[in-house]
C-alpha cells in the first residue's frame, strides 16, 4: 500500500513524537570517569549527575499526576537506604518526586505560553545520616508546545480606502494575525490567510495578509463602500488548525471621473425692472456625481447680450451658480436678456479625459418685467444761487422731473418741509419752479439744501426725490463793529503819544475781495485834549495819549467814541465807544488798581468785599425784625391755664351709676359734696355779658335744689374747661340713680305720671330750650294742656 507524501510526512511526525517521549523520560545517573569523591569519616569514589532534558507535555487533562521522568544513582541498591528530593521553580508546588523510587509527576496543567520550561535541582541523600551521597545536580523539564492557541488580529477591525476605477491588484492594507503558540516547534505558529467575505471584489495574499483589488473599474458612485471578512488559520491552513477572523472596511475614494452636466439646455427666469443692483436672479447648478474637490467647479458667462448687465459667480458650499444684476435695469430700454453660461471642473484627472470634456453649456433668458416707477429728477443736484437781498417771490431756477414708465404720467412738485422746516422757499406744483417766500439772510444760513418732492398726478403713491443747494449771494447789510470787548487802562504817570491798546473790527458780511475797515475819532472826540487814534490801514488802529499824567480823583473813567466805515458798497459805519479806565501802575506799568473809591476804602478790602459784608448785615437786621414780629403776633392762649385747649377733641359723658348703692361705677359722694371750692375760669373766647345771659334763671323748688345745684356746677365748669367741648355742644348729664335725692329726670312716664315738677323754667332758658319748654311747660303756648 502506497502513502502519499502528506500521508507520509505525517507519520513520520508521529513516530519522531512517540520515540521522543518514550525514550527520553527514561533517564538514569551514570557513573563518570572522575576522580574518586570522599565524603568526611568515608572515602568513596566521587559520582557526577549527568542529565538529558525532560519533556512534558502542556495542557495535560489527566486525572492522575502526569508522569515526567525518573531519578536514579548508582549508591542506591534498592534497599532504601537511599532518598531523593528536588528543590528549585515548582518544586513541591507543581513537580513532587518520590523519593525512594525516584519518580517525577506534575501535579497541575502546564501552560507553555505562561513558561516554557523550569529549571529544578536534584539531590540524592543517605536516609540514615540525611547526607548527601551524590553531589547536587541542576537539570530543565521543558514544556512542550501543542496547538491550543488560534490566530488573532490584535489590531482589527480594520479601514482602509482605495480610489475608485484603480486597476487590479491595488494594495489596498495588510493584516497581520499573531499565534502564541511555539514558532519554533510544528506548525502551531504557521498561520495562512484567506478572505470568506468580499468576493470578487478583493483578495488575499495568504502568506502576507495583504489586500488587493480584484475587479477593475470598481465605481464610487454605484457603491462606496464594502465589508471585508478576513481568516488567519495555523497549521499551514491544514485541517485541524485554529482560525481566527477580523472584518475590514474598505472605502472607494472619490476620483473626478464624472465631467459636470446641466439638466437642462436652457432656462428662463423673469426680474422686475426695480431690482437692485447685486441682486441675486438666479441660481443654476450643474450636475457632478463627484464629491470634494472633485465637484468644484467654475462658471463664466461666454456669450450674450447682457455681458456687461449680468455676471456670475460660484457659491462655495453648494456649487452653484449665482447671477446677479451689476447694472439697473429698465423696461423701457431693454425687455429681455440672453446669456450663455459654462461650468467646468476645476481638478481635471488626465487618466479620465477620454471619458468627455469636463465641462458643459447651457442658456439663460432674462425677462425684465415692467414695474411702475417713481418720478425722475434731470439731475441729482441742483445748485441755484440767490441775493439775500432778493425780495419775496424772486425765482430762484427750476427743476424738471418725468415718469419713467411709458404711460409717462404728469408730475406734480412739492418741497419736502423737513428740509425747509423755516418755510423760506416754494415751488409751484406743475412748472417745478422755485421762489423765495421768505426774506433771506446769508448771515444765518449761507446754503439752503432743500428736498424737492415729484408725484406721479396718477398714482401719488410714485415719489421721486431732487435734492436742491441754493447759495445765497451777500450783500453789504452789517455795519463794522469791536471785534471784542475791549478793557482798555491807561497808567496814571502816562505819557503823551503812549499806546494804549490796538483794535480791530468785525463785519458779519463776506465781502469777494475781503474786508476793508477805516478808523476815526467820532467829531465830537476828535478835539479832545487826552486821547488820539492812528489807523494802521490794516484793518486796525492804535490808541495813544495825548498828555502827560492822569488822576483817577479827578476822573476815573473816559468813553472814546470810534467811528468805523467799511468797504462795501454802498459803504456801511458805526460808532464804538471804548471805554478807558485810569489805574494806579507798577513800575514795569502794569495796573494795580483802577477804582477811585480805593483812596478811602480801608487797606485790603475791596468795594465788593465791602458790598458784601453790607449784605450780610442787612440780611440779618431783617430776620432779627422778622423773628420779633413774629412773636408779637403769636396768639395768646384763650384760657388762663397751662394746659392746652384742645377744643377739636370730642369728649363723652356715658358713665351712668346705678343709684347710691352702685359705688364701683360713680362716686355719688362727689354729688353730694356741694361745698368743694372749684377754681372757676375765665374763657377768652366768651365775653363775660354772653355767659351771664347764657345762664339759665332756676325757679325755686325746693324738691330739686339738689338736682339744679349740680346742673349749675357742671354748666359752669363746662363753660370755663379748656378740655370740655365747645360751649355751643349738646352736653348730657345722666343722672338718674336709683334712690337719688334729686329723684329721676327721666320722661319717659312723665306724661302719664302725676308728677308735680313744674318745667316753666325752660322757657327762661333762650330758644336752644324752646322744644322742651313746649313740651313740659305748663304755659299758654304748650303742646300739652
Amino acid at each position: 500500500m502506497k502513502l502519499g507524501k502528506v500521508e507520509f510526512c505525517h507519520f513520520l511526525q508521529i513516530l519522531a513524537l512517540f520515540l521522543c517521549l518514550s525514550g527520553m523520560n527514561q533517564a538514569e545517573l551514570s557513573r563518570s570517569r572522575s576522580k574518586p569523591y570522599f565524603q568526611s569519616g568515608r572515602t568513596r569514589t566521587k559520582r557526577s549527575w549527568v542529565w538529558n532534558q525532560f519533556f512534558v507535555l502542556e495542557e495535560y487533562m489527566g486525572t492522575d499526576p502526569l508522569y515526567v521522568g525518573k531519578l536514579h544513582s548508582d549508591v542506591d541498591k534498592g534497599d532504601g537506604s537511599i532518598k531523593y528530593i528536588l528543590s528549585g521553580e515548582g518544586a513541591s508546588s507543581i513537580f513532587i518526586i518520590d523519593e525512594n523510587t525516584g519518580d517525577i509527576h506534575a501535579t497541575k496543567r502546564l501552560d507553555r505560553e505562561e513558561q516554557a520550561y523550569y529549571t529544578l535541582r536534584a539531590q540524592a541523600l543517605d536516609r540514615l545520616t540525611n547526607k548527601p551521597v551524590e553531589p547536587e545536580s541542576e537539570f530543565v523539564i521543558k514544556i512542550q508546545d501543542i496547538n491550543d492557541n488560534e490566530p488573532k488580529f490584535l489590531d482589527g477591525p480594520y479601514t482602509a480606502g482605495v480610489p475608485e476605477m484603480s486597476p487590479v491588484g491595488t494594495s489596498v492594507v495588510q493584516v497581520t494575525a499573531t499565534d502564541a503558540d511555539d514558532p519554533t516547534y510544528g506548525n502551531s505558529a504557521r498561520v495562512v490567510y484567506s478572505i470568506l467575505q468580499g468576493q470578487p471584489y478583493f483578495s488575499v495574499e495568504p502568506k502576507t495578509g495583504v489586500i488587493k483589488t480584484a475587479l477593475p473599474n470598481m465605481d464610487r458612485e454605484a457603491k462606496d463602500q464594502y465589508l471585508l471578512v478576513i481568516q488567519a488559520k495555523d497549521m499551514v491552513g491544514q485541517n485541524g488548525g485554529l482560525s481566527g477572523t477580523t472584518s475590514v472596511t474598505v472605502t472607494l475614494t472619490d476620483v473626478n471621473d464624472n465631467p459636470p452636466r446641466f439638466p437642462r439646455r436652457s432656462y428662463q427666469y423673469n426680474v422686475p425692472e426695480s431690482l437692485p443692483v447685486a441682486s441675486v436672479v438666479a441660481r443654476i447648478k450643474a450636475a457632478d456625481a463627484d464629491v470634494g474637490p472633485n465637484a468644484e467647479m467654475e462658471y463664466k458667462i461666454v456669450d450674450g447680450d447682457g455681458l456687461g448687465v449680468f455676471k456670475i459667480s460660484v457659491d462655495k458650499d453648494t456649487q452653484e451658480g449665482i447671477i446677479t444684476i451689476q447694472k439697473e435695469l429698465d423696461f423701457e430700454a431693454k425687455t429681455s436678456y440672453t446669456l450663455r453660461i459654462e461650468a467646468a471642473n476645476m481638478h481635471v484627472d488626465p487618466r479620465f479625459l477620454s471619458l468627455g470634456p469636463f465641462s458643459d453649456m447651457t442658456t439663460v433668458k432674462i425677462i425684465v418685467e415692467d414695474v411702475d416707477e417713481p418720478p425722475v429728477f434731470t439731475s441729482r443736484l441742483y445748485s441755484m444761487v440767490v441775493s439775500e437781498a432778493a425780495k419775496v417771490g424772486t425765482i430762484i431756477g427750476t427743476v424738471a422731473a418725468h415718469d419713467p414708465d411709458a404711460s409717462n404720467s404728469p408730475v406734480r412738485y412739492s418741497i419736502d418741509r423737513n428740509t425747509d422746516l423755516e418755510r423760506y422757499f416754494n415751488i409751484d406744483a406743475n412748472s417745478g419752479v422755485i421762489t423765495t417766500a421768505k426774506s433771506l439772510d446769508r448771515e444765518t444760513n449761507a446754503v439752503h439744501n432743500i428736498t424737492v418732492l415729484a408725484m406721479e398726478s396718477q398714482n401719488p403713491a410714485q415719489v421721486g426725490r431732487g435734492y436742491v443747494a441754493i447759495t445765497i449771494l451777500d450783500i453789504n447789510d452789517n455795519a463794522p463793529e469791536f471785534a471784542m470787548e475791549y478793557e482798555t487802562t491807561v497808567c496814571e504817570n502816562a505819557q503823551a503819544g503812549q499806546v494804549i491798546q490796538k483794535i480791530s473790527a468785525i463785519d458779519k458780511d463776506d465781502p469777494p475781495n475781503g474786508h476793508q475797515f477805516y478808523f476815526s475819532l467820532t467829531a465830537e472826540a476828535a478835539n479832545n485834549h487826552n486821547f488820539t487814534l492812528q489807523d494802521n490801514k490794516d484793518n486796525t488802529a492804535t490808541i495813544l495819549t495825548r498828555r502827560n499824567g492822569f488822576r483817577r480823583q479827578e476822573q476815573s473813567v473816559f468813553y472814546l467814541p470810534i467811528f468805523i466805515v467799511d468797504s462795501g458798497s454802498p459803504s456801511l459805519s458805526s460808532t464804538n465807544t471804548l471805554t478807558i479806565r485810569v489805574c494806579d501802575c507798577d513800575a514795569d506799568g502794569i495796573a494795580q488798581t483802577c477804582n477811585a473809591e480805593a483812596y478811602i476804602l480801608p487797606a485790603g478790602l475791596s468795594t465788593g468785599a465791602l458790598i458784601a459784608i453790607l449784605a450780610c448785615v442787612l440780611t440779618l437786621l431783617v430776620l432779627v425784625l422778622l423773628i420779633v414780629t413774629m412773636r408779637r403776633r403769636k396768639k395768646e392762649p384763650l384760657i388762663f391755664d397751662e394746659e392746652r385747649d384742645i377744643r377739636e377733641n370730642i369728649v363723652r359723658y356715658d358713665d351712668e351709676g346705678g343709684g347710691e348703692e352702685d359705688t364701683e361705677a360713680f362716686d355719688m359722694a362727689a354729688l353730694r359734696n356741694l361745698n368743694i371750692i372749684r377754681d372757676t375760669k375765665t374763657r377768652r373766647d366768651v365775653t363775660p355779658e354772653i355767659q351771664f345771659l347764657s345762664r339759665p334763671t332756676f325757679k325755686s323748688i325746693p324738691d330739686n335744689v339738689i338736682f339744679r345745684e349740680f346742673i349749675w356746677e357742671r354748666l359752669k365748669e363746662a363753660d370755663v374747661d379748656p378740655c370740655a367741648p365747645p360751649y355751643d355742644s349738646l352736653q348730657t348729664y345722666a343722672f338718674e340713680g336709683n334712690g337719688s335725692v334729686a329723684e329721676s329726670l327721666s320722661s319717659l312716664d312723665s306724661i302719664s305720671s302725676n308728677s308735680d315738677q313744674n318745667y316753666d323754667y325752660l322757657s327762661d332758658w333762650g330758644p336752644r330750650f324752646k322744644r322742651l319748654a313746649d313740651m313740659y311747660g305748663t304755659g299758654p303756648d304748650c303742646l300739652y294742656s
